[in-house]
């Protein structure tokens, strides 16, 4: 498993607020438990006191992803730098997957967290896995969607640094509106044409009386 794979939980996280929408799903335990995905382990750690905690990095993260978007790199990584500061992680080899054909183990590289609580745990994770990400593929590659109000984050992936939106649903109501927003531009336009045509016709009239 590649490392980068852990920036998701990053994602995860940040997403689970719309501030211009005045949206927050993270209001309990279960709801920081989804977050683990298929590690319950992990997320049978979390208590009533991760709510609050989990809220405070997910700020960070967020701020993270605004710096990134904002064209900030130093302040991106400054700001990564002091949750990996906060939040440390041991990489470790894993093999709890099988190859096929001789049925030993498949190596891979696993962060492996000693949290004290769910949220150091999880916070540790999505740092360093956006860490990886960010120097792997840029830090322009962190961004916020650009459908308004949405403002989810995403991770560009895309191979000519192309993507401006969070999902393909935030991508299509985005190019309906800018194509409505055409085709007013274009009504209004002939509208005045229509106007000044009918303006200098009149006028014309009156010059030959």
């Amino acid at each position: 498993m590649e490392l980068a794979y852990y920036s998701d939980y990053a994602v995860r996280l940040v997403n689970t607020e719309e501030p211009a929408r005045g949206k927050d799903s993270l209001t309990s335990v279960d709801a920081v438990r989804d977050l683990f995905g298929g590690n319950q382990s992990a997320a049978r750690r979390a208590a009533d006191a991760d709510v609050t905690r989990f809220r405070s990095v997910r700020g960070r993260l967020r701020s993270v992803f605004e710096a990134a978007d904002g064209g900030d790199e130093t302040l991106a990584v400054d700001l990564l730098n002091s949750l990996l500061l906060e939040f440390p992680v041991s990489p470790q080899i894993s093999g709890h997957d099988f190859r096929d054909d001789d049925g030993r183990p498949l190596w891979h590289m696993h962060l492996a967290d000693h949290p004290s609580n769910a949220t150091a745990g999880y916070a540790a994770i999505a740092a360093m896995g956006l860490a990886f990400h960010l120097t792997e593929y840029g830090v322009d590659r962190l961004g916020l969607c650009e459908a308004a109000p949405c403002r989810n984050a995403y991770l560009d992936t895309s191979t000519n640094r192309s993507r401006r939106y969070c999902s393909d649903r935030c991508a299509t109501r985005a190019n309906v509106a800018a194509y409505r927003a055409r085709k007013r531009l274009e009504a209004d336009r002939s509208q005045s044409t229509g106007r000044a045509a009918e303006n200098a016709q009149r006028a014309s009239a009156n010059g030959e009386r």
